[in-house]
C-alpha cells in the first residue's frame, strides 16, 4: 500500500458538497452496466473503491438519488453530482466516483466490469476485464493485485 499520497479531497460541480479520503483505495474500477451509464450520463462510471473507515464528507449533506433500494447512491443536495455510493452487498466500503477528487489526473481504472452491456465503441485501459460482476473470491484477488501493480498518484 505504498506510495499513496493521502489525504485527498474532492467535491461536487457547486462545490457546496466536499468529500475526503484519508486511506489508500482497496481498488480503482469502471462499469459499463446500463445503470451506471444512466446515472452517470455517460459510457461507465469511475470508482474508487475504500474502506469506509478511510471516507467523510466534509461539507454539505448529500441526499440519496438513483434507485431507493439496499444500495444508496449519494449525490450533492443542490448540483446533483452523484458522488459516492454505499454499496448493499459490502458492508465498510464506499464506492467513491473518481472524478469528484480535486486531482484524479493520476486515476486510471485497473478493473472494468459489465463489459457484456457496454456501449461499442467504449474502452478504457484496464488490465482486468469482465463481462458481468466478478464473484467476491474474484475481488479479493484483484485488491490484492491492485495494491500491488495500480496506478498511484504521483
Amino acid at each position: 500500500m505504498a506510495g499513496w499520497k493521502l489525504p485527498w479531497d474532492g467535491g461536487c460541480r457547486c462545490g457546496r458538497t466536499r468529500i475526503r479520503v484519508s486511506e489508500p483505495p482497496l481498488l480503482a474500477s469502471a462499469c459499463h452496466c446500463t445503470g451506471c451509464q444512466k446515472m452517470s450520463s455517460s459510457a461507465f462510471s469511475l470508482t474508487l473503491t475504500v474502506p469506509e473507515r478511510g471516507f467523510e464528507v466534509v461539507s454539505g449533506e448529500p441526499v440519496i438519488g438513483g434507485l431507493h433500494g439496499p444500495t444508496r447512491h449519494f449525490f450533492c443536495s443542490w448540483c446533483m453530482t452523484w458522488m459516492f455510493t454505499l454499496p448493499a452487498d459490502m458492508d465498510s466500503l464506499v464506492n467513491v466516483r473518481a472524478s469528484m477528487l480535486d486531482d484524479h489526473s493520476w486515476f486510471i481504472p485497473y478493473l472494468e466490469v459489465n463489459t457484456g452491456e457496454k456501449l461499442p465503441w467504449a474502452g478504457t485501459p484496464a488490465v482486468q476485464s469482465y463481462e458481468t460482476e466478478p464473484t467476491l473470491e474474484i475481488y479479493l484477488e484483484l485488491v490484492e493485485a491492485f495494491q500491488r501493480d495500480g496506478a498511484r498518484p504521483g
